[in-house]
């Protein structure tokens, strides 16, 4: 049986299926979307906590929790294009400044090229070769993945990380305001507090899962700091009689 990363006609493996295998092609839309979750829940359920805390009836803790959930979505998506859009340009500039001095200086960027690949191990004539051969191949490509050190791994996508957090704190969101909806009034802090460290548990398996790593180090990576921000900020609301 032939591997699916297997070309059966001369028996090579396809890199490009077999390097989208891997789980650091995750990486962007992952980071921003757990960060998303993981805010959107510690974030509402705070404003929850804190309102109910400050008040005995059910509509001012509802309705600060869906201002919550909106201007929260919003600002995650605006901010995460914003400063992803920001590295993006830093890239841009950075390889436009390598395409201006190949054209003016090729001979000297020939041997920073080889540099590189000689100061991470090949011999000396090695990696003037190395250098040499990627340059005839695409000379740009070769400085920009190889002396910047940008990949289109490590390529930042604003759009995508905009809407995976965007959405991601909507869901995170959503759950604590169901149990500000239905709930009753009189235990809605301990039940604010129990749902959430559930919502976080479950929240470290999916990243765990999607990205890969053990359940466990996930698991209390966000419970346990996820729990810490969520009582710290719900103080307030006991201390001042409102939310933040």
């Amino acid at each position: 049986m032939e591997s699916p990363n297997t070309n059966p006609d001369n028996n090579t493996i396809n890199i490009d299926n077999y390097l989208d295998n891997h789980y650091i092609h995750r990486s962007n839309w992952l980071r921003a979307a757990v960060l998303g979750a993981n805010d959107g829940i510690i974030s509402i359920s705070s404003i929850a906590i804190g309102i109910a805390a400050a008040s005995t009836n059910r509509e001012p803790i509802v309705l600060a929790s869906v201002a919550g959930l909106v201007a929260g979505a919003l600002a995650m998506a605006a901010g995460e294009y914003v400063s992803v859009s920001s590295q993006t340009d830093i890239e841009k500039a950075d390889i436009e400044r390598e395409a201006q001095e190949l054209a003016e200086m090729p001979e000297e960027e020939l041997q920073i090229l080889a540099a590189i690949y000689e100061k991470r191990g090949l011999k000396k004539e090695t990696a003037m070769q190395v250098a040499l051969e990627l340059t005839e191949h695409d000379a740009l490509a070769a400085h920009v993945r190889d002396e910047l050190g940008i990949t289109e791994l490590s390529q930042a996508n604003p759009l995508q990380a905009a809407l995976a957090s965007g959405a991601a704190f909507t869901l995170g969101g959503a759950l604590p305001l169901l149990v500000a909806l239905f709930f009753p009034l009189g235990k809605m802090e301990f039940a604010l507090y129990g749902s959430d460290i559930i919502f976080l548990v479950v929240l470290g398996i999916i990243a765990s899962k999607t990205g890969g790593s053990k359940p466990f180090k996930s698991i209390a990576r966000i419970t346990i700091w996820g729990t810490l921000a969520m009582g710290l900020t719900a103080l307030v609301g006991y201390f001042f009689g409102v939310s933040v």
